[in-house]
């Protein structure tokens, strides 16, 4: 296969379909998002069988717990996905709908029209639901979309390729609206990321060095977050049954996830009998504690933490736990060390969590809430096409408007400018 004339050609395919959107009715996109659904509940089986032969291929090519966890699909997951298009469908379709003209002085009337961002290019590791998680939403949003998994979901990418496809054929809509890359080549990236004539925004997910490396790379504008950092402070003020089970849910409903809360603060006035309830179901969990100096006195066969631990998303059952003296204390922690991606206060204090909404910069900022609810479905967006840590256009669990942009509608009765 001759990677550069492939990817051009899927490009060209996607470009052109881009300019059908304004065709396509609401009730139509969702009439197929309904149709991927039930071709996904019909080919239940096939897409498990393939989703087996890629989780027994990366457990034999030694890939991360992490990954492998992201990789595997089962009944529950193939549910999710979709309520996700199901969620996705009864969204109202904001597209082409303008906002209530303004008239000028100088007789013109402004308005703004929400249009799609035309052609995106997803790369992404491990994770098969991002396959239909992403064409839901660019379907919706009246984009077109390349998509490129990795090369360890290839065969469970295109099980569930294969039921987009059938359900944009019995829909009549264009086939090239999305379209799977489906080399694992890792030339077809290079090659995808230098496509700035056709390609309007690449969207990578995975680890940190897949988004470094695009990063390096590309010349498209992207939307993206390099890791999730996630913290949750626990002020003095906390209610003890709220700070345990927050504290606990954030980290150990799900280990490989970037809305996973990383480094645990806590106040140093919070209650230490509260506190050691914690640690020990930490320990039942068989999460490795890594302490200040304070945390080991308090626990003394933990781990004292190193300065890099305040930087890690360890993605495992490992976490950095510090005593703080104050509330500006954990927001300078969490500006120094943070990623912008999640961040909790468990407080009753109404003081304490207006100052941390307003200083933590974070996408997306928890008030005693964990940081799991992080995502695009629980934030009633139907799925998210990604999370954004970036402050331009879209930021957190990117959905439907994120997919979008808005052009200047002007009209008047024949003025001209003098």
């Amino acid at each position: 296969m001759e990677i550069d004339k492939y990817i051009l050609k899927l490009c060209k395919r996607a470009s052109l379909s881009s300019n059908e959107s304004g065709r396509y009715t609401a009730s139509l996109k969702n009439k197929v998002l309904k149709s991927i659904s039930n071709y996904i509940l019909d080919d239940a089986d096939k897409i498990i069988q393939a989703n087996n032969i890629d989780v027994e291929n990366a457990k034999k090519n030694g890939l991360k717990d992490s990954m492998i966890d992201r990789l595997i699909l089962n009944d529950r997951r193939i549910k999710s996905m979709r309520n996700g298009l199901s969620k996705i469908s009864t969204i109202p379709d904001t597209l082409y709908k303008t906002s209530k003209g303004q008239k000028q002085k100088n007789g013109i009337s402004v308005c703004q029209m929400r249009v799609p961002l035309g052609v995106i290019g997803i790369i992404y590791e491990s994770r098969p639901n991002v396959t239909i998680d992403a064409a839901g939403l660019c379907i919706k949003s009246g984009n077109s979309v390349i998509l490129r998994g990795g090369s360890e979901s290839i065969n469970s990418n295109k099980a569930l390729m294969n039921c987009i496809k059938k359900a944009l054929k019995i829909n009549k809509l264009n086939e090239y609206m999305v379209q799977l890359i489906e080399t694992t080549d890792r030339k077809a990236i290079d090659k995808m990321l230098s496509m700035n004539d056709y390609i309007d925004v690449i969207i990578p997910r995975g680890g940190k060095g897949l988004i470094e490396k695009v990063m390096s790379i590309s010349k498209i504008p992207m939307i993206k977050h390099l890791d999730g950092n996630c913290h949750v402070y626990i002020d003095h003020k906390a209610d003890l049954d709220m700070a345990y089970n927050i504290s606990i849910n954030s980290k150990t409903q799900r280990y490989g996830v970037c809305n996973a809360m990383e480094t645990l603060l806590v106040h140093k006035n919070f209650s230490k009998k509260c506190l050691r309830n914690i640690l020990n179901t930490y320990q039942e969990n068989n999460v490795e504690i890594r302490g200040c100096k304070n945390i080991v006195k308090f626990l003394p066969n933990c781990k004292l933490a190193k300065q890099s631990d305040w930087f890690q998303e360890y993605l495992a059952p490992v976490l950095a736990i510090k005593i703080v003296d104050s509330i500006d204390d954990a927001i300078e922690h969490i500006t120094k060390f943070g990623s912008l991606h999640t961040d909790a206060i468990i407080s009753n204090n109404k003081n304490s969590i207006d100052k941390f909404k307003r200083l933590v910069n974070s996408s997306s900022v928890m008030i005693n809430t964990s940081t799991r609810f992080a995502d695009g479905f629980e934030y009633g967006l139907g799925a998210e096409i990604g999370i954004s840590t970036d402050k331009l256009h879209a930021r957190g669990p990117v959905g439907l408007d994120g997919l979008t942009s808005l052009k200047y509608i002007v009209s008047s009765k024949g003025k001209i400018r003098n």
